[in-house]
């Protein structure tokens, strides 16, 4: 095989590790944060290099996840077959292409604002620091939301260069449906977890308190998302999308219990695909009527 054939190859276990199909759960919510921003249609730069930031952003801290987690992973049942675990990427190709997508966010701040420049150091500060809060507390899941967070508040300065309310709302919002699910995720790994030393909210309050909590997260959430169409007068349209997104997250709940998680992948990968497609739909619908 040659050269090309070597590298696509390693380019797809890369795209398959760091789960690259889950941008959908973010990308819609920047796209979000820029029409609200806009008040309208975005421009096509600061839509394209918006969508470059966040392919950076996330393909970087999910590379890093992988490499600061590749001893945790090679301990896990779940997590063993992981390409850094089996030997099929070597830590060094994983920081090329680290270090690839850090220049990629690194680009497209400098093509958007100042305000996207002077905030990236704190941007990347919050992807890194996640991968290692699992080691000291069980609030990593909250972390997580917080880095998600970041691509609709983002996508709100790329537009305005400025860092408004409204901006923060959705933020919190994004923040806090992102954690629920990711304690709803963690209630897989509860025993590992425990027999390690890795701390979760299913590791230290239990998996049936833990789905309590990620329930009370994610009615914080559609809270967030209501409060944000009464900041931002967005009409009957976007409001339908807000009832939508929280009847599939009542489903979602539903389809898992502590003794039940066989439907789990239904409930993460499905679910939340929907949920941030539909409600960008709505959204862009009430800004555009």
């Amino acid at each position: 095989m040659g050269f090309p054939g070597v590298f696509y190859r390693k380019l797809n276990i890369f795209l398959e590790m760091i789960k690259f199909e889950h941008t959908i759960f973010a990308l819609p919510f920047a796209y979000l944060g820029a029409f609200l921003a806009a008040e309208g249609l975005p421009t096509g730069h600061q839509l394209f290099w918006i969508t470059m930031a966040m392919i950076g952003a996330r393909t970087a801290a999910m590379s890093l996840n992988r490499l600061i987690d590749r001893h945790i992973d090679a301990l896990n049942p779940r997590t063993a077959d992981r390409a850094l675990p089996r030997g099929i990427l070597s830590v060094f190709e994983v920081w090329i292409y680290t270090f690839l997508s850090l220049g990629l966010l690194v680009l497209a701040a400098f093509q958007l604002n100042e305000l996207c420049v002077r905030l990236l150091p704190l941007a990347v500060f919050v992807l890194v620091i996640y991968s290692y809060t699992k080691r000291w507390t069980w609030g990593c899941h909250l972390v997580l939301g917080l880095a998600d967070s970041l691509a609709p508040m983002g996508a709100w300065v790329a537009v305005r260069a400025s860092l408004d309310i409204p901006a923060l709302v959705l933020g919190m919002g994004m923040g806090l449906w992102v954690a629920g699910f990711d304690i709803i995720y963690a209630c897989q790994d509860y025993d590992f977890d425990r027999r390690y030393g890795i701390h979760s909210i299913p590791a230290r309050f239990g998996k049936d308190k833990a789905l309590w909590i990620a329930r009370a997260f994610h009615g914080l959430a559609v809270l967030c998302l209501t409060l944000l169409g009464f900041f931002l007068q967005l009409g009957t349209v976007y409001f339908a999308g807000v009832i939508v997104a929280a009847l599939i997250l009542v489903h979602e709940h539903r389809l898992v219990s502590p003794e039940d998680l066989s439907r789990i992948n239904v409930a993460f990968l499905q679910m939340n695909g929907y949920l941030s497609m539909l409600m960008f739909a709505f959204t862009v619908l009430a800004v555009l009527l």
